[in-house]
């Protein structure tokens, strides 16, 4: 496939075991190889070495950076600035391309026009099949809709650096992939879906995953203060409970004072509507799910626990990012 565009792959990585899958699997589909593959490992103190081997065919191919533990924003920033070739490919190490998906990948960059600046692959999230899915693997399974997610992402290197890159201020991998997208519209280019798929299999992860995730929240904030209040829409992001979220932990504040103050008909009412909603809220999330023993336990302490850290996460984003102007400092 001498005539399709090239391309460089960039893997940022925190040396997780899932990476040698992930290299193992874009070896296996070389009908239209990349000229390199960057890997940044993104550990602040990195011990041992990476399962590079597993490239196989590719190991000559494969290179390494450091980013200093910086998050995936930086870390690619680091990978494809050092690219030459006109499109760079962003995977994450939690993904597996399918065999066809170079070929298809080829097809996807030769038939983007010149005002193409990125093309999407298609995320596939493998869910159990003797059960339903947990509220983190519907969690996950949502990437199936994403847009823009840089999981799989090919992006023009000169629209790239025309928008600035990553913003680096987007340390968690949430939300710093949404707004390069819309720099990169913004910046006159145009973002299109491919045909090339990727699997992104569920990561495990332990009960409170959900409760740590409520750090997007402040990154919300960021994107609010970078786009404005309209790029949900823009970025085709689905929004959140941070509303109903604000709603059921003012309930529970007004309901402790009322109580301090003497005031126990307040008090009652106002835990009243606490009780309630956060009742919906754990009842949405397990209504979905397997409700086995330990997902139903899991469910009601996290969703006591999600609302008022949200809202926490919220206003310490509010007071960080107050004075937040977009890469360049222009509005």
């Amino acid at each position: 496939m001498t005539g399709a565009p090239a391309y460089s792959v960039v893997i940022p990585t925190i040396g997780r075991p899932c990476l040698a899958d992930c290299l193992r699997a874009l070896a296996a589909a070389a009908d239209h190889p990349p000229e390199e593959v960057v890997v940044v490992d993104d550990r602040p103190e990195p011990s041992g070495e990476l399962p590079l081997e597993a490239a196989g065919v590719l190991r000559g191919r494969v290179r390494t950076l450091r980013s200093g533990g910086r998050g995936p924003a930086a870390a690619r920033n680091a990978g494809w600035r050092t690219v030459a070739a006109p499109w760079t490919v962003f995977l994450d190490d939690d993904v597996r391309v399918l065999p066809k998906w170079s070929r298809l990948l080829a097809d996807d960059l030769d038939a983007a026009g010149p005002d193409t600046g990125g093309v999407q692959g298609r995320l596939t999230v493998p869910l159990p099949e003797d059960r339903r899915p947990t509220d983190w693997e519907r969690g996950t399974a949502g990437l199936e809709r994403a847009a823009w997610a840089t999981a799989d992402m090919a992006y023009r290197t000169a629209a790239l650096a025309a928008a600035g890159g990553f913003d680096e201020r987007f340390r968690r991998a949430f939300r710093e992939d949404a707004d390069l997208a819309l720099r990169v519209l913004e910046a006159g280019w145009t973002l299109r879906r491919g045909l090339r798929t990727t699997r992104h299999p569920v990561r495990p992860a332990d009960r409170w995953v959900s409760v740590r995730a409520q750090r997007g929240n402040a990154d919300d904030v960021l994107m609010n203060r970078l786009h404005g209040r309209d790029w949900w829409s823009r970025a085709e992001a689905p929004r959140g409970r941070l509303p109903r979220h604000v709603l059921v932990t003012s309930a529970a504040l007004t309901a402790s004072l009322c109580a301090l103050a003497g005031r126990r008909r307040a008090a009652a009412a106002a835990g009243a509507l606490w009780l309630l909603g956060t009742a919906e809220f754990a009842a949405a999330r397990i209504v979905p799910g397997p409700r086995t023993r330990d997902e139903v336990a899991t469910m009601a302490a996290t969703s006591v626990l999600i609302p008022p850290l949200a809202v926490r996460h919220w206003l310490a984003g509010l007071v960080r990012h107050r004075r937040a102007l977009p890469l360049g400092g222009r509005r």
